[in-house]
């Protein structure tokens, strides 16, 4: 949300700076994003002076220039060269000084430098209206009136005010204040916290004293059929009116926070929605059928043309706002094509309501479409403010657009919504800061922010909140009222602190994410934390998954975010393609998330842990080489994170689906805890990302539930030594290194500590179908020193053991 501080300050005086007052606010709980200087005029003709030419020569060299000097002030005269043709002595001009920066209506920004044109000096440059951005004509330079004075900033002349737009971040729960006399009440408050009684500032709110009914020459009867989902619903005729540009200041606002400006009737509602939060619609007068406006849900998939042109299928939550034949709006979203304000309006109906939140969303979302108007209908707007709101739009409208009010102001409000009684006491607002503030300022507090104190006891008070805070209904909202307006830093920290003592289930699970993410992190890989909602194509292009067991959402922001992820595949290769299309080739990244999936026996949500890499193994360097990131090292990286938490792999198998080119499945306790290998290239062209991308997924729930199942066994440190033996074995191509080991393992289970492979060879010189391994093998005896017979013996049982059950053969 965009707050103008210009605009701020017709509301509430004060001297803060920009940077102060975004600093209150931002302590105060509305957080400012941001703070931009706003230029109405871009460079904020900086730079450019009053000149007064004194004398106008012909050049000597050139037909087309002449040679002017100009007084800028304190006694300062520049010669300069001018090509326009209207250059007179005794004018008033504008001159850029050598040094300034000009911002021209089209083209580049370029500097004034002293240069000489055909052989004479030229010390600045007297300007045309597009040379600095006030304007296209370029027929000559702009002449002022003769009464400026020479040396005058052009700023000044132009009376052109600079302003600062605040970008605050507003949370949901703070309807009250989406609008600039919101944030304008909550910086009072919080400047009165500070301020002595004398010095205390107050909210200047518009007058709307000056309404009056013109006649009654053009009653619009109102009809409500639906009082839940509209409460309140006000509204009054204007005739007479023009349409056509806003004046000026009117722009000027509305440009400043990002609006476009239309014409002065859109202008002035849109004017009154940023200044007061509450959103206004103009109707032409003369497409309201029968002259009556009726306020109601029409049948199911009503086709309805909205101001945009499309033509829309209503539903029948969707509350619209029509005449005696047809819909004219949906309420609080968007206007209609047929009965919106043109140039040839002479006279509108003006609405101003306050509709029902939930209403309000649901068509929002139904039909795509988020308006200033229902971001603020959908937070809860103030229906308090309506009818003057209208009043404030009606003067305004009469003002710039003539006209006069033609009809007295309907206000249908059957059921009106009653400030929250809230009963509040002093103790229980200490014992929830945790420090008695003085009950002077409380009361300042409240006051300030509209809360009305009815009655008082002595330690209690009887507040009525004003309906506009929908989010203060209960005694501990007003203590978080009075809190973030006196200062959440004003709160000293406790020397001693107090807390229950509280069990932590083991293992701890958030102990356990960090320990794996300072390794990962440690080791060159990167967070990530990315969307879980994802696309349905992905799933239903792809034999590795069901298209079945994907969840869903009733209603998708779009085609790319309409159903749950299935895995945390797509997520993690959308970011890479993203960085690859920017130069970023070389990625380790990580991401703790959940899976989603459907199935007969309803949802199943489970955690886990995405490994991905691509690119080069090291860091281009001239002492690395640029050999790229393969399986093994993947694995490495797999099995240092299930050593880290003490996890043994019983078994290891070979992948075969459509999400991995080759990989692994590992398990542990006879369930499968990871799978990881190289990216299949049909998933990778799904995302239009490119090279060999290594991916593990590691099932961190299943894993979670084993080390809950662990017991941690402590054994000294052996005080034997370990004894190495190598071995280099022939075998069928086909045995992995996993059967070797376990084998190993089966006839050794006493001696045998760990078994290493070092070296693979293959060649035509031991045939084409065999391979070699080199294997180390460590033994050793933890409670003596192994002798060379145990060793030899424990050898010759292995190879035994490779030969009869491997068919291996032994190289010498």
């Amino acid at each position: 949300m965009k707050i103008s501080y210009n605009w701020l300050k017709r509301y509430l005086k004060t001297d803060l700076s920009a940077t102060a007052a975004g600093a209150l606010l931002t302590g105060g709980g509305l957080e400012v994003e941001s703070i931009e200087k706003y230029e109405s005029v871009e460079g904020g003709l900086e730079g450019l002076f009053v000149g007064e030419v004194k004398t106008k020569e012909k050049h000597p060299d050139a037909d087309k220039l002449s040679i002017c000097t100009v007084d800028v002030g304190n006694s300062k005269i520049l010669t300069i060269v001018c090509g326009a043709s209207n250059v007179a002595a005794g004018q008033k001009v504008i001159v850029a000084v050598e040094g300034t920066r000009l911002y021209p209506s089209e083209g580049e920004p370029f500097v004034i430098k002293k240069s000489k044109i055909r052989g004479q000096a030229s010390e600045g440059m007297i300007c045309a209206e597009d040379e600095i951005g006030l304007g296209k004509s370029h027929e000559g330079i702009l002449v002022l009136s003769p009464d400026a004075l020479p040396g005058m900033p052009v700023k000044d002349y132009f009376k052109l005010e600079e302003d600062f737009v605040f970008e605050i971040g507003l949370t949901p729960n703070r309807a009250d204040a989406a609008s600039h006399t919101g944030v304008a009440r909550d910086l009072m408050a919080l400047i009165n916290c500070e301020a002595k009684e004398d010095q205390r500032t107050a909210l200047i709110l518009p007058s709307v004293q000056a309404f009056v009914v013109g006649s009654n020459a053009m009653p619009i009867g109102v009809s409500v059929e639906d009082a839940i989902a509209c409460p309140r619903y006000s509204g009054l005729t204007i005739s007479g009116i023009k349409v056509q540009d806003s004046p000026d200041w009117l722009k000027t606002a509305l440009k400043t926070i990002g609006l476009r400006p239309i014409n002065n009737i859109v202008d002035v509602t849109n004017f009154v929605l940023h200044e007061l939060g509450q959103p206004l619609h103009a109707f032409d007068a003369a497409k309201i059928k029968g002259g009556k406006v009726i306020v109601k849900k029409c049948p199911d998939k009503t086709k309805f043309v909205t101001l945009d042109g499309i033509t829309r299928e209503l539903s029948a939550d969707d509350l619209m706002i029509c005449n005696a034949e047809e819909p004219m709006c949906i309420a609080g979203v968007f206007g209609g094509m047929g009965s919106g304000v043109t140039e040839q309006t002479t006279s509108i109906f003006l609405e101003s309501a306050c509709f029902n939140p939930v209403s309000i969303r649901k068509s929002s979302r139904h039909h795509g479409l988020k308006t200033d108007a229902s971001f603020r209908y959908e937070r809860g707007s103030d229906p308090d403010i309506t009818v003057y709101a209208l009043k404030r739009a009606a003067l305004l409208i009469t003002e710039i657009a003539g006209g006069e009010v033609s009809s007295e102001i309907t206000d249908i409000y059957p059921e009106p919504v009653l400030p929250f009684k809230v009963p509040f006491a002093f103790s229980n607002c200490k014992k929830l800061i945790g420090k008695d503030i003085d009950h002077e300022v409380i009361r300042t507090i409240l006051t300030s922010l509209g809360i009305v104190i009815e009655s008082e006891g002595n330690d209690t008070l009887l507040l009525a909140v004003p309906p506009r805070k929908v989010d203060v209904t209960r005694e501990c909202d007003v203590v978080e009222e009075v809190l973030r307006i006196y200062g959440y830093n004003k709160v000293e920290i406790p020397k001693s602190l107090r807390a229950s003592i509280s069990y932590t289930p083991k293992p701890d699970k958030v102990k356990m994410q960090k320990l794996v993410s300072d390794l990962l992190s440690e080791n060159g890989f990167q967070e990530i934390l990315c969307n879980s909602l994802t696309k349905a194509a992905y799933y239903e292009n792809n034999p590795g998954f069901s298209p079945d067991q994907s969840i869903a959402l009733l209603n998708p922001l779009s085609s790319d975010l309409n159903v749950m992820r299935q895995s945390m595949l797509y997520s993690g290769l959308e970011v890479i393609a993203y960085n690859q299309n920017r130069k970023q080739n070389d990625l380790r990244l990580y991401e703790f998330g959940k899976t989603y999936l459907k199935s007969a026996n309803g949802f199943h949500e489970t955690m886990h842990l995405s490994v991905f890499m691509t690119g080069r193994k090291m860091p281009e360097g001239w002492n690395t080489n640029n050999s790229p990131a393969d399986f093994f090292l993947l694995k490495s990286v797999v099995m240092n994170i299930l050593s880290r938490l003490g996890i043994k792999v019983s078994s290891l198998a070979e992948i075969a689906n459509d999400i991995f080119s080759s990989g692994l499945e590992l398990s542990s306790a006879k369930k499968k805890i990871v799978e990881f290998g190289i990216v299949s290239k049909g998933v990778m062209k799904q995302v239009d990302a490119s090279g060999d991308v290594l991916y593990a997924d590691l099932n961190w729930d299943a894993i979670l539930n084993l080390l809950s199942k662990k017991e941690i066994d402590y054994k000294e440190v052996p005080k034997f030594p370990t004894v190495r033996r190598d071995l280099a074995l022939v075998l069928d191509k086909k045995v992995q290194f996993s059967e070797v080991e376990q084998l190993a393992f089966q006839y050794e289970k006493n001696y045998l500590k760990g078994v290493n492979l070092f070296d693979v060879f293959e060649g035509d010189k031991i045939g084409h179908d065999k391979k070699s391994y080199a294997l180390s093998f460590m033994l050793q005896d933890e409670q003596a020193t192994l002798t060379d017979k145990q060793i030899e013996k424990i050898m010759e049982k292995l190879m035994k053991a490779y030969e009869e059950k491997l068919g291996a053969s032994i190289r010498h």
